[in-house]
């Protein structure tokens, strides 16, 4: 009985062994070649130009955390191109000139050349959505030039291009736009969008570096899903504003009758589209409230008086309603391009009304009246009062 038992119990043993998951189908990392970032450029006879920078993982040399490295100094990073009629081919061709599997799971940066933006990104951005394995949280950027070139620069601070490009749109001075976001700004009502600006630093700010370092200035505008133009770095800071995109920035305002500056941080902003139609006219108020704090005053101006620091914010609300000014004059009667959401505001709005005249969108944006009404409250002054003391302050 005894031996009975125990030849059962083998038998179980052994046949749960065979229905046990292992690790038979796992791909090692050292077989993979991991994309940190990807460029998408207009290739020759219509063909589709993709550049991945690629990252190889090696072991770590005396004690040393292995890491990743800029350029081929290293030999970790590295890019590589390929052509094709579609992305996926390009994709497929790209594949077969690598030993290791692609693997676009930690590729988090998507750059798109200026040329290729021109005549459209539909079909782009329909394959990054479609795809199983790119990432549609990458950040978008359009590139001056060639997207593979910037792939190709090699940044003085961060350990690869995809890092520095990543660390500029978290800072949130600028417009931070991923592969989703983009593909829900060219279905949306507006039918507009804006991405990050990506250029090489002129030579004049290299000294005696010759490579050109990518830096993000200012956006470029979409009309449809056509680039259309491009807002500076001064006017893209009034696109955040209506797009209640304002996390962080310094105002730096100055008076007629007083010589220096004071500037003011940031805390927190609020924003609000105000939409409304009367007797057939077309109106967006832009309401604001914004909290400000002084970290420079150069002027003789004591913040400790209330009628001071009512003038200040006074000239505070002048200095963001002329940035918006200027975005809303470049967007509507440069570009025709309704970058702000307007669209979707009135379509909440009045959503019967819309419903007739949307496809009159184009001509009646143009027309759109734009007002402001702005709140600034300086919550925090500092303890210094101007270069004079106290006492002497006017």
């Amino acid at each position: 009985m005894y031996k009975k038992k125990s030849i059962n119990l083998t038998l179980l043993i052994c046949s749960s062994i065979l229905i046990l998951t292992g690790c038979w189908d796992r791909t090692e990392v050292n077989d993979l070649a991991l994309i940190m970032a990807s460029g998408i450029d207009k290739g020759k006879e219509n063909n589709i130009e993709l550049s991945v920078q690629v990252f190889i993982p090696r072991p770590a040399e005396g004690g040393q955390q292995s890491g990743m490295s800029s350029g081929a100094s290293s030999g970790q990073t590295f890019v590589r191109s390929a052509e094709g009629e579609t992305i996926a081919d390009a994709m497929a061709r790209l594949q077969e000139e690598l030993t290791r599997k692609i693997f676009w799971g930690q590729n988090e940066v998507l750059v798109i050349g200026e040329k290729l933006a021109k005549e459209g990104l539909s079909d782009q951005i329909d394959f990054w959505v479609r795809h199983s394995e790119p990432r549609i949280r990458a950040d978008v950027f359009i590139s001056k030039g060639k997207a593979k070139e910037i792939l190709e620069a090699k940044p003085e601070l961060e350990r690869d291009i995809a890092q520095q490009l990543r660390e500029m749109v978290k800072t949130q001075i600028g417009v931070k736009v991923t592969v989703k976001d983009l593909a829900q700004m060219l279905s949306s009502e507006s039918d507009a969008a804006v991405l990050p600006w990506v250029e090489g630093l002129s030579p004049s700010h290299l000294g005696l570096n010759k490579e050109r370092i990518p830096f993000v200035n200012g956006v470029a505008v979409f009309k449809g899903d056509k680039l259309a133009g491009r807002l500076n770095d001064k006017a893209t800071r009034g696109i955040l504003w209506p797009r209640n995109e304002m996390r962080t920035g310094v105002i730096t305002i100055s008076f007629k009758n007083e010589p220096g500056y004071i500037s003011l941080n940031l805390l927190r902003s609020h924003n609000q589209l105000v939409p409304t139609i009367k007797n057939g006219k077309w109106k967006m108020r832009i309401k604001t409230d914004a909290g400000l704090d002084v970290i420079q005053n150069t002027t003789n101006l004591s913040l400790m008086k209330p009628a001071n620091i009512k003038e200040v914010e006074h000239m505070a609300i002048q200095e963001i309603e002329d940035r918006e000014r200027l975005a809303f004059t470049e967007a509507q009667k440069k570009l025709n391009a309704d970058i702000f959401g307007f669209a979707e505001a009135f379509q909440r709005e009045y959503p019967e009304v819309w419903k007739t005249r949307k496809n009159e969108w184009n001509k009646i944006f143009r027309e759109v009246d734009i007002s402001f009404k702005t709140n600034v409250q300086i919550e925090r002054t500092g303890l210094a009062s101007g270069k004079r003391n106290i006492g002497e302050t006017k």
